[in-house]
């Protein structure tokens, strides 16, 4: 079964709650602290188990083609490709936060096109899917330190934006954010386990460490 990148259950479920959602957001989702020092805790532990899994990849099992791009099947992605994704994906999350705090109705604008208009489930998905495949082709064939160092430049920066905040704005809801608690604390929060939800349908795949 092929396996599925990082927003694709999450947004097969936000074209539907885009159509059902009022005023009043009545979604159920895993629930973070707002503290910023819990938050913190949890990105920390969760960068760490990733960058331990990806570094005791030999080589060879780092850079082969393992997974199917969902944007172009065509297109397979490696056990690094996959880390540089994680970077990528942080740092599209640290922008959103950006344009709520900012004001912006729809921080997430994905959901609409450049006519302003309301994208479908597809055309949302599709949209996803080529961001991400954007990133990573950018990026293909660097190396294992400066994959490394993409995602620690972007967890700098969740942090600083982390440290920007006020507690009452870590509280606040992104309008259809489908991550965490849909929260902003929640949605930072949620790159802790972004890295392990990718780390377990490596292994799925078939990915294996050194002495697995």
């Amino acid at each position: 079964m092929a396996l599925r990148h990082s927003l694709t259950l999450a947004l097969e479920g936000l074209a539907l709650a885009y159509e059902a959602a009022t005023a009043t957001n009545t979604r159920t989702f895993r629930r973070f602290t707002v503290l910023h020092h819990d938050i913190e805790i949890e990105l920390c532990r969760g960068r760490a188990l990733t960058l331990e899994a990806f570094a005791a990849l030999q080589p060879d099992e780092l850079r082969r083609a393992v997974t199917a791009s969902e944007h172009d099947p065509a297109v397979r992605w490696s056990p690094q490709d996959h880390l540089v994704h994680l970077a990528g994906f942080e740092r599209l999350w640290c922008q959103m936060v950006r344009r709520k705090i900012d004001g912006h109705v729809l921080p997430m604008g994905v959901i609409v096109g450049d006519d302003g208009a309301r994208r479908t489930r597809e055309e949302v998905l599709a949209n996803v899917h080529c961001i991400n495949d954007e990133f990573v082709r950018s990026h293909h064939g660097c190396s294992f330190e400066d994959a490394v160092a993409l995602g620690q430049s972007a967890r700098a920066e969740t942090l600083a934006l982390l440290a920007s905040l006020t507690p009452e704005q870590l509280g606040e809801k992104i309008p259809f954010a489908p991550w965490g608690d849909g929260t902003i604390g929640g949605i930072l929060a949620a790159n802790a386990d972004h890295g392990n939800m990718h780390w377990n349908w490596l292994q799925e795949a078939g990915v294996s460490r050194v002495g697995d």
